[in-house]
């Protein structure tokens, strides 16, 4: 046994009631008075119990209480040298009591002295004082040494038995609070996930639609200072109006996302395409369900790489290709390339570095850059 196991105090939550049943606490408390009843009742019955020696004994019997209680007190507060004045206190009050006539008291104080120091002491400071407290015990005892001696190691060996189940409970207590602690930890960090997650759909839903809904009124702007036909310009105000509403469109789906319910992945991709003159989309692979974050990670690449087309290569061809693999599902998206349009330097959304962004939340990466024709985005999401 080391020393640090010596010094070691039982834990609080061990000589603390919390965690205890009712019943293990009534069976204390009926413990408790039994040991006072057995104590009045010796007082009452010693040879010296008449007059000023009565009154001594009861007297006796209730500062021994009051002293037990302050010793479960400071011992639950781990001071010791307190702790250790109160006990050789008890067990000087022992001695007193024998001495006046008091031997039935006077036996079970040594004996709940023993018990307590094993129980609630550091073994380094208890053993000691159960010792003390044992051979008094064996002093005081009219029995035979053997019988005294069997007494006195069964005494012992009930001290350090409440000590381990007092210490079990304890760690028992420890290991309930540190779970609570994770549980309330684990339910804000899905809170906050669940937050980010939120701001992110919308921020990418009103990037993406009110980007589009820029190009066209930046469109717009330009033909009115050049003097262009009114037909040229309604158009250009026209399609911002469709994208506002197809904004809103997308607003609605994010919240499905939200609640779990999306529209089938490939469907979403023919309906994106649909709108760009030149553009195709292929499916690869054996078709599956995918998550919600994978499914809208794909959906806002798809998105925001087909805005940057429009801006940067307009009227180029499109091959969108959906990649089912093993592990992975690949986005890629490939544009012919051309003169970059009146808007290239227009305002746009969250772009290639919020695309990258929502990539690796997934641990997935995002390829963007200039290929042989003209400008490629690959994505890829584990799955």
């Amino acid at each position: 046994m080391t020393d640090n196991a010596l010094a070691r105090w039982p834990s609080r939550e061990a000589l603390g009631r919390e965690g205890t049943s009712r019943a293990r606490r009534l069976i204390a408390w009926a413990v408790r008075l039994l040991v006072l009843g057995v104590l009045l009742t010796a007082a009452f019955h010693s040879s010296r119990a008449h007059g000023w020696g009565l009154l001594a004994g009861v007297a006796g019997v209730l500062l021994a209480g009051a002293l037990a209680w302050a010793f479960f007190r400071t011992t639950l507060q781990h001071r010791l040298w307190p702790s250790l004045a109160l006990i050789t206190l008890l067990l000087g009050l022992a001695a007193g009591g024998y001495a006046l006539g008091f031997r039935s008291p006077a036996l079970v104080l040594c004996c709940g002295c023993a018990i307590t120091a094993l129980e609630r002491l550091p073994l380094g400071a208890g053993l000691p004082v159960a010792a003390l407290a044992l051979a008094s015990f064996a002093v005081v005892d009219n029995d035979s040494w053997p019988t005294a001696a069997v007494t006195a190691g069964g005494m012992a060996l009930a001290g350090y038995t409440l000590r381990l189940d007092a210490e079990a409970r304890g760690h028992t207590q420890r290991l309930l609070a540190q779970e609570r602690a994770a549980r309330v930890a684990e339910a804000d960090s899905a809170a906050l996930a669940e937050r980010a997650r939120i701001a992110r759909e919308i921020h990418d839903v009103l990037a993406h639609s009110l980007s589009a809904q820029l190009v066209h009124l930046e469109a717009a702007r330009l033909l009115i200072e050049r003097g262009a036909e009114r037909e040229q310009v309604l158009e250009r105000v026209v399609a911002a109006r469709g994208m506002a509403r197809d904004g809103l469109d997308e607003t609605r789906q994010a919240l499905s996302a939200l609640r779990g319910e999306l529209t089938p992945l490939e469907d979403f991709l023919a309906q994106l395409v649909s709108t760009a003159p030149r553009a195709e989309v292929t499916i690869g692979g054996e078709r599956r369900p995918l998550t919600a974050e994978a499914s809208q990670a794909v959906r806002r690449v798809a998105q925001e790489a087909l805005t940057n087309v429009r801006k940067h290569a307009p009227g180029a061809e499109v091959r969108v290709r959906l990649e089912y693999g093993p592990g992975e599902v690949t986005l890629d998206v490939r544009d012919s390339g051309g003169a970059p349009g009146e808007l290239a330097g227009a305002g746009g959304g969250y772009g290639l570095l919020g695309m990258r962004e929502r990539a690796e939340l997934l641990g997935g990466s995002l390829e963007a850059g200039p290929d042989d024709e003209g400008f490629a985005v690959r994505l890829r999401v584990p799955v």
